[in-house]
């Protein structure tokens, strides 16, 4: 029972220090969804945390969704796949489970992601992940070009766009972090404006374990938080979110 204990009280912390945010930013905290980011961590340490009340999980890699499937699949979780998606791996995508796909960010994917839903006779909701930090490292769709991907892609029936993803500026800047909050919230209500058919602008996921307060701060809706909970990983956040770098499944 002891080595539960430390995932336990960090889910505690973390749900204080989203509490704490939502009070100074009055809001409602149930307003606000606690994303367990499950990348590099075993299943073993994920059950604790979905027997524990948590309930909202993301992976960054399919074959991380894969090998974990058959483990978590008894207890009742939603899980969403919040990493880089590959066209070619639609497929497995729609096998194992994921609910909402966050990353959707290019018109191809959008495309063969219909296609396959088609096929197979099924739907699957989607973030629209925008590149608000103008990253080369990081993918996303430019905020320029963001409402004509939306509308295009809202054409799609099996599609269902309901809100916006992006991973900000890692930087200890906290001004230059919550530029990028505001730009997708600002984006937000943009496309909220532009009242399209099929597009619900509900959600806004943004924010991890060092920078939460000031997603919540700045609007968001979904907070992803691995480090905080499950302890330091091999190598840090910017790692997994590098374009750049072959970044397969760390053991």
């Amino acid at each position: 029972m002891k080595t539960n204990l430390p995932i336990i009280e960090n889910i505690k912390a973390i749900r204080t220090r989203i509490e704490k945010a939502c009070i100074q930013s009055k809001r409602d905290v149930s307003d606000v969804q606690l994303l367990l980011a499950t990348k590099t961590v075993s299943p073993k340490k994920i059950k604790i945390a979905l027997t524990n009340n948590e309930y909202l999980i993301g992976e960054n890699k399919i074959q991380e969704v894969k090998e974990k499937y058959a483990a978590l699949k008894p207890i009742p979780h939603e899980k969403h796949f919040i990493g880089h998606l590959q066209s070619n791996k639609i497929k497995e995508i729609l096998k194992y489970g994921v609910t909402c796909i966050q990353s959707l960010d290019r018109l191809s994917l959008a495309e063969k992601l219909q296609k396959r839903l088609l096929y197979e006779d099924k739907h699957i909701d989607v973030f629209i992940q925008i590149n608000t930090s103008a990253e080369e490292s990081k993918f996303g769709v430019s905020p320029d070009h963001t409402i004509d991907l939306i509308k295009k892609t809202a054409s799609f029936d099996r599609i269902h766009i309901k809100g916006l993803m992006t991973i900000g500026l890692f930087s200890d800047d906290k001004e230059k972090v919550r530029a990028c909050f505001q730009l997708l919230k600002q984006l937000q209500q943009k496309i909220i404006s532009e009242n399209i058919p099929n597009v619900s602008m509900k959600e806004i996921s943004m924010g991890m374990s060092g920078d939460l307060e000031i997603a919540i701060e700045e609007g968001a809706t979904i907070i992803r938080v691995g480090t905080a909970i499950f302890g330091e990983r091999a190598y840090p956040d910017s790692y997994y979110w590098n374009e750049n770098i072959d970044n397969n499944v760390i053991q």
